[in-house]
């Protein structure tokens, strides 16, 4: 009998140390990303003269919202016919060069988490937006596995802490601010429905300087992403939580919405608004 008992036991502890390292390890992967290669070579992109050139970029070395990239791509390709923009949609950080970039109007971080384009291409990105670009950040491309400064301070305003576990997703009013900018929430209701994965921040972009589009009351959640040992997650950002603001930034601009971890939000008419407003909003120079 003692024998089964420690067999038993010895299984049930073998379970738990496997769990906890299938665990560990995907808490590193969301946070982190995992090592990969950097693609450096410029690829052949035949820009169309007349079109507006939107850049949507898909790359993922962490988490990957997977639902949500695919669910993008054909609804992005309706807009850009819409529009008479040229969609270039890769996951290549070969055109994360200063000659190809300056071409689009808009560089479009699609869910993309982790490091995805190394330190020379994260520079010549810089120099884009400084110089008159325009970057969008969609969802996942706010976590904070990207490990760059500039990204951070000039994109996010504030580093990545959690999101809700229990539920993970949750419905609440997304609420247009006072101080919105008329071109990327035209055509958004004042307040409307939605449910996502509420990304929470340590501090209010608000504080520094952003402009808010969007925000949530975040008394209205629970924002508590407490899960097994991780018991430091139990907060939130306050009534007033920002989920899409902006930036001017040198001559340039950033935009970023925490909505999209989804499918779902591809369905949705404001969040299909939103995006699309941010695009012309990029076009639309100092």
């Amino acid at each position: 009998m003692k024998k089964i008992f420690k067999i038993v036991l010895w299984s049930v502890l073998g379970i738990v140390v496997v769990l906890g390292g299938l665990l560990g390890v995907f808490i590193y992967k969301v946070k982190y990303g995992f090592p990969v290669s950097y693609e450096t070579e410029a690829p052949a992109i035949n820009f169309p003269t007349g079109k507006p050139a939107i850049l949507l970029f898909s790359k993922t070395t962490g988490f990957r919202h997977g639902e949500s990239i695919e669910a993008s791509k054909p609804v992005m390709a309706g807009l850009a016919a819409k529009n008479n923009w040229f969609l270039y949609v890769t996951e290549e950080g070969g055109v994360f060069n200063e000659a190809q970039l300056t071409k689009f109007s808009a560089v479009i971080f699609n869910n993309s988490t982790g490091e995805v384009i190394n330190d020379d291409q994260k520079r010549a990105l810089e120099k884009y937006v400084e110089n008159g670009g325009t970057l969008i950040g969609i969802h996942g491309a706010g976590d904070d596995s990207h490990r760059w400064d500039w990204y951070e301070q000039n994109l996010l305003g504030f580093k990545f802490s959690h999101h809700p576990i229990n539920p993970q997703f949750q419905e609440t009013a997304v609420l247009l601010d006072a101080q919105a900018d008329s071109l990327l929430t035209a055509g958004i209701p004042p307040s409307w429905p939605h449910s996502d994965e509420w990304y929470v921040f340590f501090g209010n972009p608000r504080s520094k300087g952003f402009q808010v589009e969007l925000s949530i009351n975040g008394q209205s959640i629970n924002p508590s992403g407490n899960i097994l040992f991780v018991t430091d997650k139990n907060f939130g950002m306050g009534k007033d939580h920002p989920v899409a603001w902006s930036k001017q930034t040198g001559q340039g601009k950033t935009f970023y919405t925490s909505m999209g971890h989804s499918d779902a939000s591809w369905k949705n008419e404001h969040f299909l608004k939103l995006i699309e407003n941010a695009i012309r909003w990029a076009q639309v120079k100092k």
